[in-house]
């Protein structure tokens, strides 16, 4: 088999896996063209020279595939470990023991220090027999990088929300323990109020983690049952009202009919409370809480509920509002995690719902979620 520096049209002769093993298939009998894999496919021949070298392979390593085509592997994918060694010189893969089957996926560096992801296969005659082809298979590492940097930053995030707290239930209670007697009812019960406070905001930290996790790995399980949407509005209003709010700062509209929703409730509350506390908190003058029936603009169709939550404070800058839904996104300096509108667009989602931020009429921050309605198919 000669060794050329193109392609011809199709799926190439050699880019064979389990036929060279005699079983069937390989990826021509897919009707699979190697530049349609999403990662990056190298493969050499017996003599060690690049018969293969893929569209994604020349994106992850910039390298021309007319210069890569024909070289040796060695030189047309010149990779070293993170000690700075040859990797091809390093495992020899047409050498040393017969009964080598490939190397397990690890960080290598290409020329300029770029790091990426390679595993290798090689592929025998025999079980035992000469080396025939080796498969190499190239990553970028980015998207590894960036679940790591985000994985870092809530460890960081979390070991700073939970410090403040734990110090001053600590503090407070190692005081109440020691000097019991010289306070005052008065003065203990303050102290004990800030513990109970202090308490409170990590047991709320934590369910915001447990339910990033679950939003993250995909198991936020919904418990769905009818929801009067209006009416779980309605008791967020009141217990703000009941907290010391004026009542004319809330604004609630409602109309009618709205067709039947089926959700999660606790969830919907959830959503309810984090949004009304964000325009209470940072936003300024009414409130404006609407509920109306709407339709769906997507594939699927259908009707929806829509909640759209407004004030009439400063809003969110025209650049921020593209990072409104990403983890430790802040509107302000004013306490929070970060987290919650995060945990608010997973929800709806999982709902089969959307959430969208945008500038209101009054000029505050308006948010919009909609989410699905009807019965659920396994109830009918």
């Amino acid at each position: 088999m000669s060794v050329g520096t193109s392609r011809a049209p199709g799926v190439p002769d050699f880019v064979r896996t389990r036929a060279d093993r005699g079983g069937p298939g390989d990826l021509g009998d897919l009707g699979l063209d190697p530049d349609e894999l999403p990662d990056g496919l190298v493969v050499a021949d017996e003599t060690g020279h690049v018969i293969c070298f893929n569209a994604a392979a020349v994106r992850i390593t910039a390298v021309r595939a007319a210069d890569a085509l024909g070289a040796p592997l060695e030189r047309a994918l010149p990779l070293e470990d993170l000690e700075g060694r040859r990797w091809w010189q390093l495992t020899d893969p047409y050498g040393g023991l017969a009964t080598r089957v490939g190397q397990p996926e690890r960080n290598l560096l290409l020329p300029g220090g770029r790091e990426v992801l390679v595993s290798a296969r090689y592929v025998r005659t025999a079980r035992t027999g000469p080396v025939r082809r080796v498969v190499v298979s190239i990553r970028d590492t980015e998207a590894r990088r960036r679940t790591e940097r985000s994985h870092a930053e809530l460890i960081a995030t979390v070991a700073h929300e939970l410090r403040s707290p734990l110090t001053s239930v600590k503090g407070f209670t190692a005081t109440l323990l020691a000097k019991w007697e010289r306070f005052t009812d008065d003065q203990k019960k303050l102290m004990l109020e800030t513990v109970d406070a202090d308490a409170n905001r990590v047991t709320r930290l934590i369910a915001e983690l447990l339910d990033i996790s679950r939003i993250d790995s995909g198991r936020l399980e919904l418990r769905r049952q009818p929801v009067d949407i209006g009416a779980a509005v309605g008791r967020h209003i009141q217990a703000y009202v009941a907290a010391g709010q004026g009542a004319d700062r809330f604004l609630l509209r409602i109309q009618q009919p709205l067709p039947d929703l089926w959700a999660d409730p606790d969830k919907v509350d959830q959503v309810l409370s984090n949004l009304i506390e964000n325009a209470v908190r940072h936003g300024e003058g009414t409130v404006t809480i609407d509920v109306a029936p709407s339709s769906s603009p997507r594939e699927r169709g259908g009707a929806e509920t829509a909640v759209t939550v407004s004030d009439e404070g400063p809003g969110i800058p025209e650049e921020s509002m593209g990072r409104v839904f990403t983890r430790f996104w802040r509107g302000s300096k004013r306490g929070g995690t970060g987290l919650g509108l995060y945990i608010v667009k997973g929800i709806v989602e999982v709902h089969g719902g959307s959430i969208t931020v945008g500038r209101a009429p009054g000029g505050g921050a308006q948010f919009r979620f909609t989410l699905p309605v009807g019965t659920p198919a396994y109830l009918l």
